[in-house]
């Protein structure tokens, strides 16, 4: 019998039409609803902040909005909250319930701002603390470790960022995006032949920027607490001031690079690791990039940047999963972690 983590990865092309179609026509009413402002200061924890990362390239190049990342604790630890003036607030948290998140939408309501709780429970103190509430529509997820949520979460920013552009084109290349989640989890089989190679591995690289920024974190995390693997997440332009200097001969490295305007930045990355040495696993939809690497995680042609998120992380779940299961590991319950996480 497959795990309720297996089971989760797999439904997410039905949990993004799902989300889609509940959530587009409601997106755009919140949109319209809201009052002029000149950022957006987004609060979020764990997957959701990669989430929120992601948010802050989509939202800037799409819709031109500055986007800020709280910084929770100036609310609940050192109580000093921050002057949120003409901020749009948004709070995103799969379960709704981490008091730090509800505390700065709960500021930014007192100080007067529009605020937006993006949650998985619409019931939840989060949803209770915000203006407008929108609902990942998930449906339970009961394995520890996030992916539908992570990826509902991907497809709200995309369609804020769609709206807001206001180029229907937009909207019409996301509905596409169940089709391709589809066609990549058609891999699991390969990746699965993958992992076993890397069952003694203890650490690991990872690598992506722009919009793919936010995946070399969340698949790190993934590998983190599915694994137990010390997996790093670095920007490539990052990578470069330092850190690259830990690359040795063998060095496990993830390079996360569709196509697009970071691709010819992190190609010059990848052959130099290359020369290094280092051992190359590449999540890509270019024959170029895919032919560099030792171990290949191929993502379908065609995907516009601002969407690959989603389909680029899926080999990164699909990979988490399967070597956890190559290292007789639990892929529902990994050890010392509780599916919600209050933090103050």
């Amino acid at each position: 019998m497959s795990s309720l983590l297996e089971q989760e990865i797999h439904s997410q092309p039905e949990v993004i039409a799902h989300l889609l179609e509940q959530e587009t026509e409601h997106i755009k009413k919140i949109v319209a609803q809201l009052p002029a402002f000149d950022y957006i200061l987004i609060a979020a924890r764990g997957s959701s902040d990669h989430a929120a990362t992601y948010a802050k390239y989509a939202w800037a190049t799409m819709a031109g909005y500055p986007i800020a990342l709280a910084a929770p604790s100036l609310q609940t630890l050192y109580a000093t909250p921050p002057r949120m003036k003409n901020a749009l607030v948004v709070g995103i948290s799969q379960s709704g319930q981490s008091p730090d998140i509800v505390g700065v939408l709960e500021e930014g309501r007192r100080q007067g701002r529009p605020t937006i709780a993006i949650t998985n429970d619409g019931n939840s103190a989060l949803a209770k603390a915000a203006d407008h509430v929108v609902e990942l529509h998930a449906g339970q997820e009961r394995s520890v470790a996030a992916t539908k949520t992570y990826t509902a979460q991907l497809a709200i920013m995309m369609l804020f960022a769609a709206i807001w552009n206001g180029d229907g084109q937009r909207l019409n290349e996301l509905q596409r995006m169940p089709e391709i989640i589809a066609q990549t989890l058609k891999s699991s089989g390969e990746i699965a032949q993958h992992a076993e190679r890397y069952r003694y591995m203890n650490q690991c690289i990872v690598v992506g920027r722009g919009y793919n920024y936010s995946t070399s974190f969340e698949l790190a995390l993934k590998l983190k607490e599915l694994t137990y693997v010390m997996a790093t997440a670095y920007s490539s332009a990052d990578f470069r001031h330092g850190p690259i200097a830990t690359i040795e001969e063998g060095l496990p490295t993830i390079l996360i690079m569709p196509t697009g305007a970071t691709f010819a930045d992190m190609l010059e990355l990848a052959k130099d690791l290359q020369k290094r040495k280092a051992e190359l696993l590449i999540i890509s939809d270019a024959a170029e990039a895919l032919a560099l690497a030792q171990t290949r995680f191929a993502i379908p042609s065609g995907i516009p940047e601002w969407l690959s998120p989603i389909a680029a992380i899926i080999p990164g779940q699909l990979f988490g999963l399967h070597l956890t299961l190559s290292k007789r590991l639990e892929p529902d319950t990994p050890r010392g972690l509780n599916k919600i996480t209050l933090t103050h």
